[in-house]
């Protein structure tokens, strides 16, 4: 059990499931899922353990709702904003209104529910580095037809590229997705405070900038020779 939960909120929830759901996320986006238990959460909420079970069943459960409310929307914004980029015309503009869907709504999420798409973020972020089997099932059925859509449209706008690197170059870009949002003061900190590492705009805009370089990049079997790493010769054959 955690020391300290999260208080529940002064203000009046709509109804305790409402509050049940809103202090499980923020306990999960910051503790994890395995260090939460039903009790740390049921205390956040103000409630009872049973009211709980009663509205969820398990721990398990609360995490797929949760996972629900915030996906609907999320993703049905990201399939609107992909629909109108393919519509684009030129190759360059395309690519980057591409990405622009895929990152735009995890900072605006089109659901307010519960702290809305940066603290979800945050708490995919946390699920996905703490290797729960039950998380990581919840992410595959919720997300994967839409990554195959975006990997599908930028391989469209990309046809160079096999559609194997745009899979690792996409994996990438989740991951500088979930850290941007979890970690917004390491810019902040890092440039000495000329940036705003919270910021939202402009955050979204160098991501979209770096995503779209690095999908452009060559394909790597294609490489030029002179930019692969030679080998390091042994030392007795730098003697020599």
């Amino acid at each position: 059990m955690l020391r300290k939960p999260a208080k529940a909120s002064s203000t009046r929830k709509p109804n305790m499931r409402e509050a049940i759901l809103a202090a499980a996320e923020e306990l999960f986006s910051t503790h994890g899922f395995n260090a939460v238990s039903v009790r740390d959460i049921a205390q956040a909420a103000g409630a009872n353990p049973g009211s709980v079970t009663y509205h969820f069943e398990t721990k398990d459960g609360l995490l797929l709702e949760i996972y629900r409310r915030h996906c609907g929307p999320m993703n049905l914004r990201r399939s609107e904003l992909l629909a109108a980029a393919k519509r684009v015309r030129d190759l360059q503009d395309r690519l980057e209104a591409i990405v622009r869907a895929y990152v735009l709504p995890a900072f605006t999420s089109g659901s307010d529910l519960a702290g809305g798409g940066t603290r979800f973020t945050r708490l995919r972020a946390v699920m996905s580095a703490e290797g729960n089997e039950v998380a990581r099932r919840i992410i595959a059925q919720t997300f994967d037809d839409t990554s195959h859509a975006f990997i599908d449209a930028i391989h469209e706008s990309l046809p160079h590229i096999p559609r194997t690197d745009i899979v690792w170059r996409s994996h990438f870009l989740l991951g500088a997705l979930y850290y941007t949002l979890v970690t917004p003061e390491r810019v902040s900190r890092l440039s000495r405070g000329s940036a705003d590492g919270t910021d939202a705009g402009h955050a979204i805009e160098e991501l979209v900038r770096a995503t779209v370089a690095s999908l452009q990049a060559e394909p790597l079997d294609q490489a030029a020779p002179a930019r692969r790493k030679a080998p390091v010769p042994s030392r007795s054959q730098s003697e020599h």
